[in-house]
């Protein structure tokens, strides 16, 4: 029998989630909020496209370093110091971005700001995990999801609301109070837990080296790789093989060492290692779509940044709507019949998205974003809850960073495969209505050409989307990988 506290004696449920679900949302509004303000941040500080593109690269560049040495630094430090000192990190950097008048000073307190984040996401998530007792965990995991999921759509429409209507610095600053009650909070609520081990061994410089060479620089040719047009380029190159030699050497150093950095051993459980896998297709979906959409509705559908954020509210209130059911009933049955279901949900949403023509408008996208935002819950919270049910509770927050991370790379993955097909479908199809154009029927020169790159573009977009469907299809049968849950009893089994 291991040890699996339910919650703190003296500290109610309700306060240690409100005090995690602060630092949860507001980390991860961040990695979307931005990128509405982009362009207006890069005039504002006389900085090029490709220049003001690290203001979003840095911070997850410095995401993607952390996430995996959350077990590690959890303990080294204590749960409730990491957690607080993480805190404090991503408020102070928030309001120095908001001061930054150049680039790269920008960017600098982007990265600091990224190594904060990077920690809030996986250790909320282990806090929520181990703090509800074990017949509670989907609903645990249907709150986490609910800032998980809900934040992104939130993002796009806050940026696009602040950069309308007052100024891009207060997409920063707006974090400064939040992170302030989050960190008392922290202080005052959120627990110690006593089977944390204090970490052994020393620092291994030597791991934590060839860890940040290896993520950053494949981060850096998942980010890059499209606009510098891939191994045409000889810096994506050099990076691609610096970071396949040092992330191979890194496993296995952690393989051999006595006390490793990260403990790989966590994909011994056959449900962690599959739902990892899951994740990072759930990632593709979930990131991919989340670039590849508000694209579509500014570019193709003519919308601003605001039209596009509440274009997308719907599949926001659908998810948290789904999360709540799943959350309430997951312990009734074998959570992956509702990751089959999730995941066929999403695939006939996008598509759906993929049949949509030039002159589509508002209602021909509000009901496939709800749909794809209800297929949300019933993927995500089950698929969390199932991966990590099988872990030992000293486990989670090296779990909870490795699958955080995968889940992470997936969505960088999904970016650069959709944004590299996005660019060359868009050719194909241009090149093929082109050669089609042989009168003009009163139309100018510029006109037609106007039509056919919306044309190609459109063309593009559905391929893109039906693709996302079909690899959504395609996962399904992975799910029964998973070792079959028993109602009621699946999660009570994570106390033993």
């Amino acid at each position: 029998m291991r040890a699996a506290p339910s919650h703190h004696e003296s500290t109610p449920v309700a306060l240690i989630t409100v005090t995690v679900m602060l630092g949860l949302i507001m980390a991860i509004i961040d990695t979307t909020i931005v990128n509405v303000a982009i362009s207006t941040i890069g005039g504002n500080l006389g900085a090029t496209v490709d220049e003001v593109a690290w203001v979003a690269t840095g911070y997850i560049l410095a995401n993607v370093v952390v996430m995996p040495l959350n077990g590690w630094l959890t303990a080294l430090l204590g749960r409730k110091t990491f957690y607080a000192l993480s805190l404090a990190l991503f408020t102070v950097a928030s309001f120095f971005c908001g001061t930054a008048r150049s680039i790269w000073v920008l960017v600098f307190y982007r990265i600091v700001q990224g190594l904060g984040g990077g920690a809030l996401q996986p250790t909320a998530q282990a806090i929520l995990f181990e703090t509800f007792p074990p017949q509670r965990r989907g609903a645990a995991m249907a709150i986490f999801g609910m800032g998980a999921m809900v934040g992104p759509a939130i993002g796009p429409a806050l940026g696009g609301w602040i950069v309308d209507n007052a100024s891009w610095p207060l997409i920063f600053y707006i974090n400064v109070p939040i992170g302030v009650v989050a960190f008392l909070m922290t202080l005052a609520f959120i627990p110690n837990p006593k089977y944390i081990e204090r970490a052994k061994g020393g620092i291994d410089w030597v791991g934590l080296g060839l860890l940040t060479a290896g993520l950053a620089s494949l981060q850096f040719v998942l980010e890059q790789g499209e606009r510098d047009d891939w191994f045409q380029s000889q810096t994506i190159v050099l990076f691609t093989v610096l970071s396949a030699v040092t992330l191979i050497v890194f496993v296995m150093k952690m393989l051999r060492d006595r006390h490793p950095l990260v403990n790989l051993d966590v994909f011994k459980f056959r449900s962690f290692s599959v739902g990892s896998f899951l994740g990072i297709i759930m990632g593709f979906g979930l990131f991919g779509t989340a670039l590849i959409l508000p694209l579509f509705f500014q570019t193709i559908l003519g919308m601003t940044a605001f039209d596009t954020g509440m274009a997308l509210a719907p599949g926001a209130v659908a998810t948290a709507i789904s999360m709540l059911i799943v959350g309430r009933i997951l312990n009734r049955i074998d959570g992956r019949w509702s990751i089959v279901l999730g995941a066929l949900l999403f695939a006939w949403s996008t598509w759906l998205l993929g049949g949509l023509s030039v002159q589509a408008g508002y209602w021909d996208v509000f009901w496939p974003r709800v749909v794809q935002g209800f297929a949300l819950g019933f993927l995500f919270v089950p698929l969390t809850t199932i991966a990590l049910g099988d872990v030992p509770v000293p486990e989670l927050a090296n779990a909870t960073g490795v699958f955080t991370l995968l889940r992470q790379l997936g969505g960088s993955l999904g970016i650069a495969i959709l944004t590299t097909l996005l660019t060359h479908q868009t050719a194909v199809a241009w090149n093929v209505l082109a050669s089609g154009v042989t009168q003009t029927h009163g139309y100018s020169t510029a006109m037609l050409t106007q039509i056919v790159a919306q044309q190609s573009a459109m063309i593009a977009y559905n391929y893109l989307f039906r693709l996302t469907a079909i690899v959504f299809v395609l996962s399904t049968p992975f799910v029964f990988l998973i070792h079959r849950q028993r109602p009621r009893a699946a999660f009570a089994a994570a106390a033993e």
